[in-house]
């Protein structure tokens, strides 16, 4: 995608948001620079903040009216980025903002899919709690949370704590993936007992 060259206030914002650096981040927004100016990949101050898990900077951006929604090239957004980097306090400062939660990444799934994934438990209790996002949305590859929780995690008690949080938030234990396959018998397949004990409960 083709951009326009950016203002020295524009690359300052920028660099300051990717940096941590609030008062460089006001100081750049003073000097007129837009809080949507976007870099070469399409991230926006805000995502670069998001990323790297800069919290007062997101405060201030988000208070200047950036976009918690604008997705990069990458489809990436700061509100997709909590369920990545797992971080709550990142994820409630985005909240003023207006998150969409249905708000999909390339692999169609909203922020609580890759957060089960990772084992982030504090961020999908948060999330879960805190906004309206669809515990039980399935993504391209045809997998809830749960479903990715016990797909790719590695059976481990963070993992396990994952499953419990989506379970008491009305995750369906039945629900499978593309090819039929339900959680428990992901869990069955893979060894762990702990996880398949609580599904197998879950299902009763």
């Amino acid at each position: 995608m083709t951009r326009k060259a950016l203002s020295a206030a524009q690359l300052a914002l920028l660099d300051a948001a990717g940096r941590g650096d609030a008062d460089a981040v006001r100081a750049a927004l003073a000097r007129g620079a837009d809080p949507g100016t976007r870099d070469a990949d399409g991230r926006t101050p805000l995502l670069r903040a998001a990323l790297a898990d800069h919290v007062a900077v997101a405060r201030v951006l988000v208070a200047a009216g950036a976009d918690v929604n604008a997705r990069d090239d990458r489809q990436d957004s700061p509100w997709l980025a909590t369920g990545v980097t797992g971080s709550v306090a990142m994820m409630r400062a985005l909240l003023p903002g207006g998150p969409d939660v249905t708000l999909t990444n390339r692999f169609g799934g909203v922020s609580v899919i890759p957060a089960s994934e990772r084992g982030h438990v504090a961020y999908v209790r948060a999330v879960l709690a805190e906004t309206g996002i669809d515990v039980n949305h399935v993504n391209r590859l045809g997998w809830t949370a749960l479903l990715e929780a016990v797909i790719l995690g590695d059976g481990g008690g963070t993992h396990q704590a994952v499953v419990e949080v989506l379970l008491a938030a009305g995750a369906d234990p039945l629900l499978p993936d593309a090819d039929g396959v339900t959680a428990r018998a992901h869990a069955e397949r893979r060894g762990f007992e702990g996880i398949a004990g609580v599904l197998r409960a879950a299902e009763r």
